[in-house]
């Protein structure tokens, strides 16, 4: 059972490992939930249809016949308006129907997920209490960076864990829950139908080298393309990921190359594009936008590399570059598969709100991208690794506080019906 909250993409995660690990899962979720994840891929990723809305033809009765059905009942996230109607025993829609359904002969376990104030308030902490009273297991809420940015508890028990307090309350053979383990450092299985998108990621910032010691580069550490490529992967998309060499390395991705220099990165992405049906392209590499022509040391020049280290005595030295192409606005052209859809990063540096809209309305058109992940350096914290960015397509735009909002917006746009 999901109830609207931002961590309903980590409650996708926990749906394929369950479905993974064997298990037989239907998603109830209510209005709001799916106002944060779809229902293609819920869908996709339970291979049941969602249920909603109690008053639908055909599941009036749904709150007694799931119940009756399921052998443990897991609400994840459960906000703080489900957790304070559920004690009181208010039951105004389908999920809240189900509790007040559910006879106690089964495991009923809440994991919430909100912001700090709404989890220590009096009113929340009293219902939490008459809850586990009753006899039902609260998955306690983290402590972390919150989805509003600010530092607490409240926020979503990490969802491999919940898939081990699950799979131990269902009893699973000591097999099951050793694969389950084992999956935590490696790749997990992909979803028959979210497989079938295939997604080409980069990530990091290109080095355009001076000698064999000296490169120009950029502040690009590559977290965020790394992090999507993580979720993706495990969520069952079929990913590849490009990803700087300088870059954190990631286990969770099984197919992933590595880039140096922005011709590296040109020549690999069209190779990669060209031999290969992707579906989707997410573009976050910081890609330099001029290389190394020569280096003038004391007035005599050379090649890059052809210095083994400029010395530290020259009196002078000059560094001439040369323009690169946008290899975003060529990704259509190398992809094989021309229906690709584009998902194109802009950064700008301290911009107006005009600046801005100049820069994504210049990308749009040179790139023919569908989406545009924009950010200003303004908006990146370095020492938090926090982001705010805005998500944009041709009619309009999705301000994303987060890296988790971004994620939970991309998969919304990334699953087609028609691909399920």
């Amino acid at each position: 059972m999901m109830t609207g909250s931002i961590a309903c993409y980590k409650a996708c995660h926990v749906i394929s490992r369950l479905v993974q690990a064997g298990c037989e899962v239907q998603v109830v979720a209510t209005p709001s939930a799916l106002k944060f994840v779809g229902t293609a891929t819920l869908e996709g990723l339970s291979g049941k249809p969602v249920v909603s809305d109690m008053y639908a033809t055909g599941n009036v009765m749904d709150h007694i016949h799931l119940m009756r059905w399921a052998d443990l009942i897991l609400v994840a996230p459960a906000t703080a308006n489900f957790i304070n109607k559920a004690a009181q025993g208010i039951g105004d829609d389908l999920l809240s129907t189900l509790f007040l359904a559910h006879d106690f002969k089964k495991p009923f376990m809440l994991a919430p997920a909100m912001n700090t104030s709404m989890y220590l308030h009096p009113v929340t902490q009293k219902s939490v209490a008459a809850l586990k009273d009753m006899g039902l297991e609260i998955l306690d809420s983290a402590s972390g960076i919150l989805a509003c940015g600010e530092e607490g508890y409240g926020k979503l028990l990490e969802p491999d864990l919940i898939i081990k307090i699950v799979l131990e309350k269902l009893k699973m053979t000591s097999a099951q829950i050793a694969t389950t383990e084992a999956s935590e450092t490696s790749v997990a299985p992909k979803s028959s139908s979210l497989s079938k998108v295939k997604v080409l990621i980069t990530a990091g910032g290109t080095q355009e080298p001076i000698d064999t010691v000296r490169s120009i580069s950029n502040l690009s550490s590559g977290r965020t393309g790394i992090a999507l490529a993580e979720y993706l992967t495990q969520m069952g998309f079929d990913v590849t990921l490009l990803q700087a060499h300088s870059s954190p390395k990631t286990d969770l991705v099984a197919k992933k190359d590595v880039f140096v220099t922005f011709n590296s990165l040109d020549q690999k992405m069209k190779h990669y594009l060209s031999t290969e049906d992707f579906t989707h392209v997410i573009h976050a590499a910081a890609v330099s936008d001029y290389s190394v022509a020569d280096i003038e040391v004391n007035g005599e020049k050379h090649k890059p590399l052809e210095v083994k280290k400029v010395s530290s005595d020259a009196d002078e030295v000059t560094i001439h570059m040369k323009r690169n192409h946008k290899i975003v606005d060529r990704l259509k052209d190398y992809s094989r598969n021309k229906n690709i859809k584009v998902v194109a990063f802009k950064l700008t540096s301290h911009a107006t709100e005009e600046q801005r809209k100049a820069a994504v309305n210049k990308l749009f058109t040179n790139s023919h991208a569908d989406f545009v992940v924009h950010n200003d350096l303004t908006e990146i914290d370095i020492v938090n690794r926090t982001h705010k960015f805005t998500l944009y397509n041709h009619e309009g735009f999705v301000v994303c506080e987060n890296l988790d909002r971004l994620t939970s917006e991309l998969i919304r746009v990334m699953v087609p019906k028609d691909i399920l």
